[in-house]
Order: C-alpha cells, then structure tokens, then sequence
C-alpha cells in the first residue's frame, strides 16, 4: 500500500522533533531518580522512575499534547515535560548540597546529550543515505532541544531546577518562601510564553533563546 506522499512527510517531520523530545525529557527525569538514589533517596528507584523507557515517565499533556499542539501552532517554540520524578529531599545526604544535585542532574544530562548529539553529528555521513537526512535532523534537533531544556528548566522558579537550586542556598526563611511560589509558576510560564508575545513581549526571547544560541555556538566551537 502506497503512503500518501503528503502523510509520509507529515510523520516524518513529526518525529525529528518528537523522538528527541521524549528522549530528552525521558533521560532528564532518569537522572533526577539516579542522583537521588545514589544519594540516599531510593524512591524514585522503587517507582521504577530510573529508567531509559519513556512511558515510565511520559505525562500525556506535557510529553504528548502540548509539544504537538506547538509544533502545528508553528510558533517556533517547542517545550515539553514529563512527570516529575517523585524525590524525599529529606532523605538525601548531604541535604542541601543533595538538593542542588538532583536538580542540576537533569540539565546538565541535556548538556551532555546535546554535546553528544553534535559529537554524532560528526559520523552522520556515514549513514546510509536513506537515513541521513532524517538522522542529520534528528540529532541537530536533539542539540537544540536539550539546550533549551537545560536553559529553560534553570529559571529560578519551583518546581523548576533552578528554582530547586536557588532554595538550597537561600537561608531556610527565604527558601520557604520562594517554595510557597510553586503553585504560581505555572500560570507564570503560561503568561510570559504565551500571553506577552501577543503583545510583543518575548520573555522566552531574552531568558531562553538568547542563552540557547549562545550555548550552541559554544558548542560548534568546541566540537568543530
């Protein structure tokens, strides 16, 4: 049966995008569940959370929905989330140099994918020619979407990693009160994502991309 010649392009423009996304938010989560256990917490461990399978951690709004309703919008932007690895910070030791680990094993797992990717980027011409463009695309946007998942998921906000961080080092007062901002950083996001560009305020613009772009040159440079 002959695929539609529309369709065929279709799929596969979806998935050089949505292949590298759910292996990257996939691999960011695993990590999280791996630096807790290996400091003292094993819930995530117990869970299952620690593992390379996407659908141990797929969340069927931010993995799934979101990221395709993105892609048809044609935004430019593309983001997504998995469920978040479940972690007893009071069980880590030490605690606050554990906190800041844990959060920073995620992004700094989607700078080494990245890094990794362009490293493959390298060997592409080597692979077989119905498959090379595909796989060129596949891993330049691999190097893109992990670079900005490591830069978007450092903003100083719970439950985001940097938000994480920045807990840690406040004194304990401080760091309950950013806490209590939790349930406000979504609608946060939505608005500067989402609401301010109709005006003509790109906050992702100056926060993520400028960032992103200046990280992959970074990259290119040291890789070649």
């Amino acid at each position: 049966m002959m695929v539609p010649p529309q369709l065929a392009e279709a799929v596969q423009h979806f998935s050089v995008w949505v292949i590298p996304l759910v292996l990257s938010i996939t691999l960011h989560e695993a990590a999280h569940g791996l630096a807790a256990w290996r400091l003292g917490d094993d819930t995530a461990w117990r869970l299952g959370r620690v593992s390379a399978n996407p659908i141990r951690h797929i969340d069927v709004f931010g993995t799934l929905i979101l990221p395709v309703i993105l892609l048809l919008s044609g935004g430019g932007v593309l983001f997504g989330w998995a469920k978040p690895v479940p972690v007893n910070f009071g069980r880590l030791r030490p605690l606050r140099l554990g906190m800041i680990l844990v959060a920073l094993a995620g992004p700094g797992t989607n700078l080494l994918l990245a890094l990794v990717s362009m490293l493959l980027l390298h060997a592409s011409p080597y692979l077989p020619s119905m498959f090379r463009v595909w796989g060129e695309a596949n891993l330049t946007n691999s190097v893109m979407i992990n670079l900005v998942l490591a830069v978007f998921n450092m903003l100083p906000l719970p439950p985001l990693d940097g938000g994480r961080v920045l807990v840690a080092l406040l004194p304990r007062r401080w760091g309950m009160k950013l806490e209590g901002m939790e349930r406000y950083t979504m609608i946060l996001l939505l608005v500067g994502l989402f609401l301010l560009p109709m005006i003509g305020i790109n906050v992702f613009f100056w926060l993520v991309e400028i960032p992103v772009e200046f990280m992959a040159q970074m990259l290119y440079q040291i890789v070649g």
